[in-house]
């Protein structure tokens, strides 16, 4: 014979058992993700986001959770339709972390090489990983899609470069995070008069990046 035995704890002020009822909450993926942008579009200030940036600054706001970020997103004039653009016509994707790389949904792609040079670098003397990294990136960056979610120092290298002539690409999803240099980083972009969008700030990080990528690939679907 089976014998249950329940355990109640008492407190000054609650009484616990180890049968707590079952809690209630959404299994449905798509009803999760239709409530997480509805909620995004209720309390975030959408009104100044241009419509072909919309979904990308949901997106971006869905990966981290705070609507705030929206007052701190900056762009250049067209930047939502070069990146779709250059997605749709299978540009490569360049990204300075392999955190970025695996946030991007393959299926929502072109056939689009998502590239992550970072293993790649064996000697970096007098700089980063990441900023030796982003040398590597030169035949490669005609026209692709660059996006950066972990380290400033890539993305002033990169200007550095494209200072110094390297091609154009398509566009600079720049979000590098951090206490130093992300900020300074993202407000050279924004200076830079390269297509970009950024998150001004010490805020950014690997999944805003990826989330930026993603939304220009498939919008929220």
């Amino acid at each position: 014979m089976i014998t249950t035995i329940t355990i109640t704890i008492t407190t000054a002020t609650t009484t616990t058992t180890t049968e707590a009822a079952a809690m209630e909450w959404e299994k449905e993926p798509a009803a999760i993700y239709r409530a997480s942008f509805a909620a995004i579009r209720a309390e975030a200030a959408l009104d100044g986001v241009p419509e072909e940036l919309r979904d990308l600054v949901i997106r971006v706001v869905h990966a981290c959770g705070m609507p705030d970020i929206v007052s701190d997103m900056a762009w250049s004039t067209g930047a939502g339709e070069a990146g779709r653009t250059a997605l749709a016509s299978a540009a490569p994707i360049l990204v300075d972390a392999e955190m970025v790389a695996h946030g991007i949904i393959r299926r929502k792609l072109a056939g689009n090489p998502v590239i992550c040079t970072l293993n790649a670098v064996t000697a970096y003397a007098g700089t980063t990983r990441s900023a030796a990294a982003v040398e590597l990136w030169r035949d490669r960056i005609a026209g692709s899609v660059v996006a950066i979610g972990n380290a400033p120092t890539a993305l002033f290298r990169l200007l550095e470069l494209m200072a110094e002539g390297w091609p154009r690409p398509a566009l600079i999803l720049g979000f590098p995070v951090g206490f130093v240099g992300a900020a300074e980083s993202k407000q050279a972009l924004a200076e830079s008069g390269l297509p970009f969008v950024t998150l001004r700030g010490r805020r950014g990080g690997s999944a805003m990046a990826a989330a930026a990528v993603n939304a220009l690939a498939g919008g929220l679907e």
